[in-house]
């Protein structure tokens, strides 16, 4: 059982607007209230639309994989049909798709098993609109097009075309669009192979569908015309560095989609390994800019981090180093003015396969004197001398040495407008809200226990992120990939953001993992789909291979 202590709550204030009493539920942080102003007497009692209020999550249900006592990756990603009260949940390297009944959110039982090898070895993707089933698969040579392949939730039969639709290379997401009209898909277009490889464009396919999924319609956003452009881009602050072993890639080969979020007539799409967001017009499948988001100062007093998994200790501090945004997750959010708004899970990945490997230590790096006066003392173990960094940025003189060093990843939560530029970024939260619910397994990693082993490499690892609104305020939900659970934001005001609850179904055990670990993708369900009435957050965790299911309660705040 987890107390919140008056320490804690003083920690969590320094930097984050708070709302809320303490949460004493196992495993849960809740953000603490905030000390009343001044002693004044009620006019009135608030009406129940007017009193103020916070939400809370608890976990109510489970479900093991059908695939859990194999060693493949399962439970990956969630979506959910409301008008059959089920939840589709993918199965990577089977490849099916567990179809589980939600009709009592508490007792969730396989309904169905969806095999997708015929049309490919691994599913990647999945997503549900009103009774549509889009299952996105790899092909068994990874570079060669994917698939996506229709089905009905209701019996589970396959529509649309037998052999599926042709898409890119790697199909990583699949999301439906304009009311169920479009189906996205990021192609990511990884290198594969050994010496000289091959690496394929990464790309978004637009599919445009009819009522019945007879007849479709294929267009492909690509990134051909930023070919010629990469010093350009590079200036702009895009990483465009790929090499797959026959010469350096080019932009349309640089550039991977992983996730997207849309707006209308616009996607936004994360370039995570690029550091940017795609923005492309649905209506011209045309790629319309590509934003760089600039590097996170970790010297700057909000922004620490725990830099070292061989230091014995919780230090988050601050430190010489910016950290690379690189986000995986975005989902769009409505501004209070109508504005459009994209909120950002900012993981962090590098590229390492056979002619590329941009990580280094700290510790293996020749740091520029000038730069780093004490660089003997910052290359210890217990400083920054194991924290994994790139080793493709940093010599800003191009004489050898780095000058700057740049970590994978910002170990937070953003908030940009749709021009990409910043307007909040939850700094050190994650950390340290992590830090006070769990002390003794502090950035475990998602398949062990060890405190401190991901201090040196992403912290907790915010991959997913889903917004949903309950009552009269927006939450952002996102999940934390390694040491697991999910933090819960109150997004209302999106340029102060407050931190209302973290929560973790996860145990840690000497050896192993037990319950929810690994958090991957996050599917909100509003009170009026809930086959409850009440709103759920549905979290699939590949690592344990389970889906969980919290319910989401309002509670009221006293003003």
């Amino acid at each position: 059982m987890i107390r919140l202590a008056a320490a804690i709550a003083a920690v969590l204030a320094a930097s984050v607007a708070l709302a809320g009493k303490p949460s004493v539920a196992p495993r849960s942080i809740a953000a603490a209230k905030p000390a009343s102003a001044a002693k004044v007497a009620p006019t009135r009692k608030s009406s129940p639309a007017t009193q103020p209020f916070t939400i809370e999550l608890a976990k109510v249900g489970g479900y093991t994989s059908s695939v859990a006592g194999s060693t493949t990756t399962a439970a990956e990603i969630v979506a959910y049909d409301a008008g059959t009260r089920r939840a589709f949940l993918i199965n990577t390297e089977s490849p099916t798709v567990d179809v589980v009944d939600l009709s009592n959110p508490a007792v969730p039982t396989l309904a169905g098993v969806i095999d997708v090898s015929y049309w490919g070895p691994k599913v990647n993707s999945v997503d549900v609109y009103r009774g549509k089933v889009a299952i996105a698969v790899e092909a068994a040579v990874a570079t060669d097009a994917g698939k996506v392949v229709l089905f009905s939730a209701v019996d589970l039969q396959q529509t649309g075309p037998a052999q599926g639709i042709s898409v890119g290379a790697m199909p990583d997401m699949v999301t439906f669009a304009d009311e169920g009209e479009l189906l996205l898909v990021a192609n990511e277009g990884e290198p594969a192979g050994t010496s000289c490889g091959v690496d394929p464009e990464g790309s978004v396919t637009i599919i445009e569908l009819d009522d019945d999924h007879d007849e479709v319609e294929v267009r492909t956003a690509d990134f051909s015309a930023w070919n010629g452009r990469e010093d350009e881009l590079r200036a702009q602050g895009v990483r465009i560095f790929g090499n797959y072993g026959c010469g350096a890639s080019s932009a349309a080969q640089d550039l991977e989609p992983e996730y997207i979020a849309v707006d209308g007539k616009r996607a936004y799409v994360t370039l995570q390994e690029n550091d940017a967001i795609a923005v492309i017009d649905l209506e011209r499948a045309k790629v319309l800019s590509i934003l760089p988001l600039g590097y996170k100062d970790h010297s700057l007093a909000a922004n620490k981090l725990d830099a070292s998994d061989r230091d014995s200790a919780i230090n988050i501090a601050n430190w010489p180093v910016f950290g690379m945004y690189q986000p995986d997750g975005i989902a769009a959010l409505r501004g209070p003015r109508g504005q459009s708004l994209l909120v950002l899970a900012n993981e962090g990945d590098a590229r390492s396969y056979s002619a590329l490997n941009e990580e280094s230590r700290v510790s293996t790096l020749t740091l520029d004197p000038t730069a780093f006066p004490t660089a003997t003392a910052l290359k210890a173990n217990a400083a920054l001398g194991r924290l994994t960094v790139t080793n493709r940025l940093g010599d800003t003189d191009g004489d050898g040495d780095f000058d700057r060093l740049y970590a994978f990843g910002g170990r937070s939560v953003s908030i940009r407008d749709s021009a990409g530029n910043l307007l909040w970024d939850s700094g050190d939260l994650l950390e340290r809200v992590t830090a006070a619910a769990l002390p003794a397994n502090f950035n475990a990693s998602n398949d062990k226990s060890a405190k401190d082993d991901r201090s040196d490499n992403k912290g907790p690892e915010p991959e997913g992120v889903v917004v949903g609104r309950v009552a009269s305020k927006t939450y952002a939900f996102i999940g934390l990939e390694r040491i697991g659970g999910v933090a819960v934001l109150d997004v209302s005001n999106p340029t102060a953001p407050a931190f209302v609850q973290y929560v973790t179904s996860r145990s840690f055990p000497a050896s192993g993992i037990a319950g929810d670990s690994g958090p991957e993708g996050l599917k909100f369900v509003s009170a009026e789909q809930s086959p409850s009435g009440k709103p759920l957050l549905l979290v699939g965790n590949e690592t344990s291979r389970t889906l969980a299911v919290f319910e989401i309660s309002t509670k009221a705040v006293t003003p």
